[in-house]
């Protein structure tokens, strides 16, 4: 069976980005691919191994049966297709394919594909050539959109919210009422029952914020303090949504998104040069979520593009951290969102150095700025430059190597091993850190290494290490 995994082909020409060993393994869709794909790069497996000039590699592998397993990789999408059985993006002969080329490019033969990869590779970038075009039809032209039953149905879905809110802000309105400490006699419960009323009222957004109050129950000292702040955070989201006609239009698109209405990205895209910043996966329930941070080299603007898996499923888009991509990104609405959609990509660039950062102590007035246009933020992306991970009294920091600040890290990347390659990095020395600055303290993501060309106020930087 092919699998294959999208992504757009670059141009004949642009220049084509060698992945290292760690950016391929950031790759893999979980930690079991990652060691079987770390098993296969070496050259022992492989044989028929090829690239292009336009980001192909292929190669045979060898595995239990008689037949080698066909393996192909767009690196410039990146993209997919092997025969083996396995329903995985990327699978581990894939990986491996990628991981043999970081470490040896010599085992690869330039030139033309063989006949096998050539069809994959020829069928890709056919449909890139036609992306764009009309969809197929009588006449070739798209089918009418029934707009205003479009619209009777999200008249609907709102009639639906607004009840809900009104329904949360009575409960609200009873819980503060009898106080707080009550809460601990009424269990989670309470608040799993309320959030099932938020779910029948189509407001997933109001659902997860209640579950969020109902897991602060019995969550030891401050307890009372974040169950107040989090009950006030509510509060605030319904009062904006039952008043959202007269909100500024992107504080209004900012409450839909945070209710859980679906949005679209719109307005005009933004093509730049993309550097690949963090990506990484959390659960939330039923679904995997993979976040991947972009930052542009030409605009400044830093993006977020989200996709999602089912559960035990790496989502299918990924991207190598630290390389650059030429692509468009479509903006969501909503004041202070950072979302994108990824669109058309033009080719794949060479690994770059870090984005400009900012000293440590400007970084509570960024996220406090970010407040502004949305309230409800748990963080904000900042890149941290020049800073030192030392020991606290009461676990982690990021000291200024240059002024007397510092920002605690968040006890949530205290217990994850990302930390002690932080350490281990900087072994005392500053480095550029790229993470998330939020009321709980800096949780990093990546972090580089001050490279000579750096230091001499270049753009590149030395290694980079994911710490997620």
């Amino acid at each position: 069976m092919q699998l294959s995994h999208g992504g757009e082909t670059s141009p004949a020409g642009d220049p084509v980005a060698r992945w290292s060993v760690e950016q391929v393994l950031a790759l893999a869709p979980d930690a079991a691919s990652r060691k079987a794909g770390t098993r296969l790069g070496t050259a022992g497996p492989w044989s028929g191994t090829g690239s292009d000039a336009k980001g192909a590699v292929w190669g045979l592998c060898k595995g239990s049966g008689s037949t080698p397993y066909r393996t192909v990789v767009d690196t410039t999408g990146p993209a997919y297709s092997c025969s083996c059985p396995s329903r995985k993006f990327p699978c581990k002969h894939a990986l491996g394919l990628l991981l043999l080329r970081a470490s040896d490019d010599a085992a690869f033969r330039p030139g033309e594909p063989a006949d096998w990869a050539a069809a994959w590779i020829e069928g890709r970038r056919a449909r890139a050539e036609r992306k764009g075009e009309p969809a197929a039809g009588g006449d070739g032209a798209p089918g009418p959109v029934d707009t205003a039953a479009a619209r009777k149905r999200a008249e609907r879905r709102a009639e639906r919210v607004t009840g809900g809110a009104q329904e949360l802000e009575q409960r609200l309105a009873d819980l503060l009422r009898g106080g707080l400490a009550a809460t601990d006699r009424s269990g989670y419960g309470l608040w799993e029952e309320t959030a099932a009323r938020m779910v029948d009222a189509q407001a997933p957004g109001l659902a997860a914020r209640v579950r969020e109050l109902g897991a602060i129950t019995g969550s030891g000292p401050g307890r009372p303090v974040r169950l107040l702040e989090e009950c006030g955070l509510l509060h605030l989201l319904d009062t904006a949504w039952l008043g959202r006609d007269r909100l500024p239009d992107p504080l209004a698109a900012t409450v839909r998104t945070r209710v859980g209405l679906p949005m679209s990205a719109e307005g005009p895209p933004v093509r730049d040069h993309w550097l690949v910043l963090a990506q990484y996966d959390t659960p939330d329930g039923r679904l995997v979520t993979r976040r991947i941070w972009l930052y542009g080299r030409g605009s400044g603007r830093t993006a977020l593009l989200l996709s999602f898996g089912a559960a035990g499923r790496a989502p299918a888009q990924a991207l190598p951290v630290g390389a650059t991509i030429d692509a468009e990104l479509t903006p969501y609405p909503g004041g202070g969102q950072l979302r994108a959609e990824l669109g058309e990509q033009f080719g794949a660039t060479a690994p770059a150095g870090p984005p400009p950062g900012i000293a440590a102590a400007a970084a509570p007035a960024v996220y406090g700025n970010a407040l502004r246009d949305d309230p409800w933020l748990d963080a904000w992306p900042v890149t941290l430059r020049d800073v030192i991970p030392v020991p606290s009294k009461d676990g982690w920091q990021v000291a200024d190597a240059h002024a007397d600040s510092a920002l605690p890290i968040a006890p949530a990347a205290l217990s994850r091993p990302g930390l002690w390659k932080l350490v281990a990095l900087s072994g005392g020395g500053p480095v550029t850190v790229f993470g998330e600055i939020g009321h709980r303290g800096f949780d990093p993501f990546t972090a580089w290494e001050p490279g000579e060309g750096e230091e001499a106020g270049c753009s590149t930087g030395g290694s980079i290490v994911q710490l997620v």
